[in-house]
């Protein structure tokens, strides 16, 4: 029966793009752990593909202690090297200094808005954008707020978060609800709240 669902073009056809899809995608967040680590996986997926950044991702998890900024943001030069070793993720270490500069940032912007959460998703009044997109190729890289959010991001002392990968964040974190209209996850997708 799960076949027969209409999902979303560009996850169609492998099952591990399909579960990401039907679980997480466009799902609103406003848990800081969870939006942490989509912000720094979208980060190392900047210039990449996304089912690349999926198929590494307990790899990360694991890297990176859990997501847990707290431990990130006191990253060593010595934990930095021992990270640019590991074949299990991606070795960018320009995208893993900056996973702990962003760790840095995201522990300001909690002590300055008393959560990540309030932060991102006041750009939005905390409600869901839902576009009416019938195929996912007509969905921009970047929208004019993905451009302001980018902008203050950079502001604040965060590192690669590009209109594009802010833009992706969005969408996966649900501040935007880009599901195709015909996919079964646009109105699910919907009925999550805070």
């Amino acid at each position: 029966m799960k076949s027969s669902l209409s999902r979303c073009g560009w996850c169609r056809g492998d099952a591990l793009y399909e579960a990401y899809h039907d679980k997480e995608w466009g799902v609103p967040l406003y848990d800081d752990n969870a939006l942490f680590e989509f912000l720094i996986l979208e980060t190392f997926q900047a210039g990449l593909s996304w089912i690349t950044i999926l198929r590494k991702r307990e790899n990360f998890r694991k890297a990176f202690d859990n997501f847990n900024y707290n431990r990130i943001a006191k990253y060593s030069e010595n934990k930095i090297n021992e990270l640019l070793n590991d074949k299990g993720i991606i070795r960018n270490k320009l995208k893993i200094k900056a996973t702990v500069t962003n760790a840095q940032a995201f522990l300001k912007v909690q002590n300055d808005f008393g959560s990540f959460s309030n932060y991102i998703w006041s750009f939005t009044n905390g409600k869901p954008i839902i576009n009416r997109y019938k195929d996912y190729k007509e969905i921009p890289a970047n929208t004019p707020l993905s451009d302001i959010i980018s902008a203050d991001l950079k502001k604040r002392g965060f590192k690669f978060v590009g209109s594009t990968v802010v833009y992706a964040h969005m969408q996966a974190t649900g501040m935007v609800n880009d599901h195709e209209v015909s996919c079964f996850r646009y109105k699910e997708v919907q009925n999550y709240s805070k």
